[in-house]
């Protein structure tokens, strides 16, 4: 069973996870600064905290673990200031 993180007082229930969304990149691979209207959604980022997951199916992300998403994956959630996305375990797609 995972742990919320020690920074983060919420723990998501069933095969939902919070994840930490990675910033958006600020330039191309070729130098070129993107503006703030331009920014790309990020499809990456940390969990913060995982639940328990299904009766026969247990969370198999965990605290700390780097992953990518769908791009429209989740719910964005404000808590204590900071972004975060809520989702389900299934819309990730992998571990990085």
């Amino acid at each position: 069973m995972a742990k919320a993180s020690a920074n983060v007082n919420v723990k998501p229930l069933a095969d939902r996870v919070l994840v930490e969304a990675a910033e958006a990149e600020t330039k191309t691979a070729g130098g070129i600064i993107i503006p703030d209207t331009a920014k790309e959604k990020p499809m990456r980022g940390k969990i913060v905290a995982a639940g328990p997951g299904k009766k026969d199916e247990p969370t198999t992300v965990k605290v700390g673990d780097t992953v990518l998403y769908g791009k429209y994956a989740g719910t964005e959630i404000n808590i204590d200031g900071k972004e975060y996305l809520i989702m389900k375990e299934s819309d990730i797609y992998a571990i990085i």
